[in-house]
């Protein structure tokens, strides 16, 4: 008889065929099964690790819970999908799934990977569409929030007319066309995998829209980019977050991972061994890094935590100019880390 670790071993090789099976409810982007939670609830919170191919630390089968934290293995998701009590009924399970023909991606997995490398494939093309920042809506933008573009270079662009599609929250007359700030998000290599939207008003600020912030392509384990991966980094949830610590720490390569989720899911480089979290001062912040701690702990990588007096690093900036948020992220610093400063 297979012992616990043949199969884990074995269903980890058949990662996909187990979500499917018992996580009906989710989804697959890239590498990942998305769904709510490890009861299968429809959402995007819970993400598993289908393989690890392309550098990405970790075994298939992994999964990790971005709102709570919580994380475990194929194991952990038939037992809260059949309602065990016990490990041997669990295992029971698993033997019986293991015994059954491992059916082929069906149609409807099909039309979702293609769907998936759609959006993809517009999102470059609307990157490819959108031109410098420089002396546009968008350096405005950035510099009523007290931003440079320059720490953004390679980073964002600007659309002059960029689609928007009105919600249901939206007013029944809402322009289908709005400026707006473009960023990129890239994978590890620097290949375009998707796109991050602020749509701007003419007048100045964020649109009058139901959702000025939209993000499309294949963003999960990915983020808004500022210089190439190092060993020393630092990540957190939004853009302005992340340049107003730009304003501190020019040197130090950064990226926006666009939500706590999507933070809390960012694939660690090769090259990284200390991770800096910009999280936000809210329940979501405190989640994606215990969910990163957890993560980063089997893949050798120190995390430490960056903490703003206000909600985020923005309204630092804002509140106390970039003197005093260079005090503030001084006494989190690493001392080697404490010349990369301004």
């Amino acid at each position: 008889m297979d012992s616990i670790s043949d199969i884990v071993v074995r269903l980890a090789d058949n990662a996909e065929a187990v979500c499917r099976r018992y996580l009906p409810n989710g989804r697959r982007e890239g590498r990942y099964w998305l769904v709510g939670d490890i009861r299968g609830t429809p959402g995007r919170s819970l993400y598993v690790l289908l393989s690890g191919e392309s550098g990405a630390r970790g075994r298939a089968g992994k999964w990790t819970d971005a709102a709570s934290g919580e994380h475990g293995d194929l194991l952990d998701i038939i037992a809260a999908s059949c309602g065990h009590a016990s490990m041997r009924d669990t295992l029971t399970e698993a033997r019986r799934f293991l015994s059954l023909p491992m059916p082929l991606p069906d149609s409807a997995a099909l039309r979702a990977r293609k769907a998936r490398q759609g959006t993809e494939a517009a999102a470059r093309r609307l990157w490819a569409a959108s031109k410098t920042a420089e002396g546009t809506l968008a350096s405005a933008y950035l510099a009523s929030r007290g931003l440079g573009i320059e720490s953004a270079a390679g980073s964002l662009r600007y659309h002059p007319r960029c689609y928007y599609r009105a919600s249901r929250d939206d007013a029944a007359n809402v322009p289908s066309a709005w400026p707006a700030m473009i960023a990129a998000v890239t994978d590890d290599l620097g290949v375009v995998v998707g796109v991050h939207r602020t749509w701007l008003a003419p007048s100045g600020g964020k649109a009058p829209v139901a959702d000025p912030r939209r993000a499309m392509g294949h963003l999960l384990g990915h983020g808004v980019r500022f210089a190439a991966a190092g060993e020393v980094m630092a990540a957190g949830e939004g853009i302005e977050t992340i340049l107003s610590l730009r304003e501190a720490l020019p040197e130090m390569p950064m990226i926006a991972g666009l939500s706590a989720a999507h933070l809390a899911a960012i694939e660690f480089p090769e090259s990284l061994r200390r991770l800096y979290v910009a999280r936000d001062r809210d329940p979501a912040g405190a989640a994606a890094l215990a969910t990163l701690g957890a993560r980063a702990a089997s893949a050798g990588v120190a995390v430490l935590p960056l903490d703003p007096r206000h909600g985020d690093f923005n309204e630092d900036l804002m509140a106390v100019g970039i003197m005093g948020l260079v005090v503030g992220v001084r006494e989190q610093l690493a001392p080697e880390d404490r010349g990369l400063l301004t």
